[in-house]
Parts: C-alpha cells; sequence; structure tokens
C-alpha cells in the first residue's frame, strides 16, 4: 500500500491519536478546546499536504539536493506558520507546536507497524522534509511574533537600544527552540530546522557586530577616546 493512500484511509484516526498524544502530555490542565486548537488547525492540514507532496512525487521523483525546493514542503511551511502564529495568540508554547508536528510522524509509523504497512525508504524521507519544513516554519513564526516594529525611526539612544534588545532576544529565542525542537530527535541538524537555528546564530553575530558598537559610540555623555599619534 502506498503511503499516501494508507494516510488517507486512516485520516481520522491519526488525528485521534494525536489529540490522544496532546491530552497525555498536558494532563488533566488541558481543556477539549485547547486540545482542539492544537489539533484540528494543523495537523488535518499537513496531513492534506504531505499526500498532495507524495502524489506528486511519485510521478516526479525529487532528487536528493532538491530537498527544500519543492512546492508543497512550502505550502506545508505556510500553514505551519500560520498555525504557529495563532497558537502564539493563544498563548500556547513554541515546545506544543513542534511536540504536535512531531506526534503526526509517531502515529503515522506506529499505525502503520500495527496495519503491517511498510514505508518505503523514500516515502519516509518526503515525511521527514516535510515534517522538517512545518517544524522549522512553526519555530520562525514563533520569532516573528516578537518582532518590533520598525516602521518608525528610531530616534533616541534608548530606543536604538531597546530595539537591538528586542531583535537580540527574538533571534536568541529562535535559536533556542531550533535547537529544542532539534533535540526532540523527529528532525536532524542537516534539514530545515537546522537551517533555521544557523541562520538564527548568524544573524545574532552579525546584528551584534553591526549595532554594537554604534551603540556604544553613541552612549549618551560618553567622553571621545584620545587619539593615538606617532
Amino acid at each position: 500500500m502506498r503511503l499516501q493512500v494508507f494516510l488517507t484511509s486512516n485520516r481520522q484516526e491519526l488525528i485521534s491519536r494525536c489529540a490522544a498524544k496532546v491530552v497525555n502530555r498536558a494532563g488533566s490542565a488541558e481543556s477539549g478546546t485547547d486540545v482542539a486548537a492544537t489539533i484540528d488547525y494543523g495537523v488535518p492540514k499537513f496531513l492534506e499536504q504531505l499526500v498532495e507532496t507524495l502524489r506528486r512525487e511519485e510521478h516526479t521523483p525529487a532528487r536528493s539536493d532538491e530537498s527544500q525546493a519543492t512546492p508543497a514542503p512550502t505550502a506545508i511551511g505556510r500553514t505551519a506558520a500560520l498555525h504557529g502564529a495563532d497558537l502564539l495568540r493563544r498563548g500556547f508554547s513554541v515546545d506544543q507546536v513542534v511536540h504536535g508536528y512531531g506526534d503526526v510522524c509517531q502515529c503515522v509509523t506506529a499505525l502503520a507497524v500495527e496495519q503491517n504497512v511498510a514505508i518505503s525508504t523514500d516515502e519516509f524521507r518526503t515525511l521527514n522534509r516535510c515534517l522538517d519544513n512545518a517544524i522549522a516554519d512553526a519555530v520562525a513564526s514563533f520569532g516573528e511574533g516578537g518582532r518590533t516594529s520598525n516602521d518608525r525611526q528610531v530616534e533616541t539612544w534608548q530606543q536604538r537600544l531597546d530595539a537591538f534588545a528586542d531583535e537580540h532576544r527574538r533571534l536568541n529565542d529562535i535559536a533556542i527552540k531550533s535547537l529544542a525542537a532539534i533535540k526532540t530527535g523527529n528532525v536532524g541538524i542537516s534539514g530545515a530546522t537546522g537551517g533555521l537555528l544557523a541562520h538564527a546564530l548568524e544573524e545574532l553575530r552579525s546584528l551584534t557586530e553591526r549595532t554594537l558598537p554604534e551603540l556604544l559610540l553613541a552612549t549618551p555623555n560618553a567622553k571621545a577616546a584620545p587619539v593615538k599619534r606617532g
């Protein structure tokens, strides 16, 4: 049985199993409404787009060097980003979203074993790639939710310092959450989530090298350093 047929036939069972994992992880503190918020939007859409990807690649197999460039994972990423932003507004943590997408992979593989359905190497690679893209974009959406608006010009030194602190905090949070997602074991360091971690670290270094010297030079009441001659 092809994986896309298996996913379509067992769609509701997979959604129910993912919901059960959320409940077990959260305990009695999480209400039925909260579970619906974490499951009803992201998981069904992820499964739909995963099926679309599998169907397309059955006829046009992706080369290994195209693993991050196909259209469907981008659509999955957009859905994950919207899902992440929505859950952020609802007060959920990025860890809950990351674990939610990890639940999909675990439920798919567990149910396949129960039904004696073999998942091919190519199909499993597609599943992992789509999962990686979804997690990376969901994590990134949480970082974007904390971005400070730069529409107005920052005029004072204190405002510039505050803007630097906000951006540093945002990038640092993305890096930490990306690493936490990788440590769950659902995605690898070489995929989209690993790339997000590397990008956040590069941006942190660039931000520090670019902005910190300007802030130090513009420090209020700072005395000019003596010029060394000869």
